[in-house]
C-alpha cells in the first residue's frame, strides 16, 4: 500500500509565519512539521510515499526532505494544479502514482499517537470502498462531523462545520481510499468556499455502503491555528521525554 502526504494550502490561520513558510515546514518538536506524517506512514511499513504541495513549495520540500532515504521511505513529490482547490482536488494529482491500489491519506498537520498499522490491516481486508478515523473532541463544530449509529458501528452523514453537530466525534484529517475515489471526486462540486470537499467524497461512499470507521484512542492535533500548533509541541516533548526517560 502507498501513502499520501497532502501539504499544500495556503495557511492562513498560521499568519505571519506562512507569508514566507509552507506549514508543513513549521517546527514541530525537533523536527519540520511534515516529518510526523511520514514517520507514522513508515511505522506502518509503508514505505512509498507521495507528497502533494503547491507547485512554489516543492524545491523547498525536496531540499528538505530528499528522496527519502533519512527515513528508510522512497519519497516522491507532485504539485496540486488547483492551488487552494481542497483536499479532493488535491487527491487527483495522486492518481496515476497509486495505479489501481489501494492507498493511505494524511493531512501534513494531523499529527496523532496511534500507530496506523491495526488500522490500515483493517482496510486491506474490506473489501471495497473506504476507510477514515475519528476522533472524540470537545469542539466538534470546527470539523467534519459524522452522524453516527453506535449499535452497527456505521457512520450514516457527515456535516462539515455543522452549527449543531450530531456527535462529538470528528472525521481526521487520517483516510484510506480505493481507486473508486477518482471517480467520485470528478462527481461533485465545488462548495461555497469554491473548494472540493473530502466530506462529499466520504458522503458518496456512505451511499455505497461503502465507508467504515475506527476511533483513535490517544491523543489527536490539527496543527492548523497558532494554539493547536502550541499543543502539537507539547504532546511531542512529553511523549518524547517518557521515551527518554524509559530508555
Amino acid at each position: 500500500m502507498k501513502g499520501i502526504i497532502l501539504a499544500g494550502g495556503t495557511g492562513t490561520r498560521l499568519l505571519p509565519f506562512t507569508k514566507i513558510i509552507n506549514k508543513h515546514l513549521l517546527p514541530v518538536g525537533p523536527y519540520p512539521m511534515i516529518y510526523w506524517p511520514i514517520i507514522k506512514l513508515r511505522e506502518a511499513s509503508i514505505q512509498e510515499i507521495l507528497i502533494i504541495t503547491n507547485e512554489k513549495d516543492l524545491s523547498v520540500f525536496r531540499e528538505v526532505l530528499g528522496d527519502g532515504r533519512e527515513f528508510n521511505v522512497k519519497l516522491t513529490f507532485r504539485a496540486q494544479e488547483n492551488e487552494g482547490g481542497g483536499i479532493a482536488d488535491a487527491l487527483l494529482a495522486s492518481r496515476d502514482y497509486i495505479n489501481k491500489e489501494k492507498f493511505a491519506v494524511v493531512l501534513g498537520d494531523n499529527l496523532f499517537e496511534d500507530t496506523l498499522t491495526l488500522h490500515l490491516k483493517a482496510f486491506e481486508n474490506q473489501k471495497h470502498g473506504a476507510r477514515v478515523l475519528l476522533k472524540k473532541v470537545s469542539n466538534p463544530t470546527r470539523y467534519g462531523v459524522p452522524k453516527l449509529d453506535l449499535i452497527e458501528k456505521k457512520i450514516l452523514s457527515i456535516h462539515e462545520k455543522p452549527s449543531i453537530p450530531p456527535s462529538y466525534y470528528c472525521v481526521t484529517g487520517i483516510y484510506m481510499y480505493d481507486e473508486e475515489v477518482f471517480n467520485l471526486i470528478k462527481n461533485i462540486q465545488p462548495s461555497e468556499r469554491n473548494e472540493l470537499e473530502i466530506t462529499d467524497v466520504n458522503n458518496l461512499y456512505i451511499q455505497k455502503n461503502q465507508l467504515e470507521y475506527d476511533v483513535l484512542n490517544g491523543w489527536w492535533i490539527d496543527a492548523g491555528t497558532h494554539h493547536s500548533l502550541f499543543l502539537a509541541q507539547k504532546f511531542i516533548y512529553e511523549n518524547r521525554k517518557e521515551e527518554d526517560n524509559n530508555g
